[in-house]
């Protein structure tokens, strides 16, 4: 909402502007967006990664810790 408001004062203030930057808005949002699905694909492997170093520890703690009994 705060964005929409300063692109209102944009457009008031300088039009030819906040025009190019409606236009340029989409543009940008899609040369982005591999490097977003990059970040996904690499959180991904960060959480396998942590799970599969986490794997001995929680064999070894057994089945009672992992539903929450003592």
């Amino acid at each position: 909402m705060a964005a929409f408001f300063l692109w209102l004062v944009l457009l008031v203030v300088c039009w030819p502007l906040a025009l190019l930057a409606l236009i340029a808005y989409p543009v940008v949002w899609l040369l982005l967006l591999p490097f977003r699905l990059l970040g996904v694909a690499a959180g991904g492997m960060f959480s396998l990664l942590g799970a599969l170093l986490a794997l001995p520890a929680r064999v070894l703690r057994g089945p009672a810790a992992a539903t929450g009994r003592r």
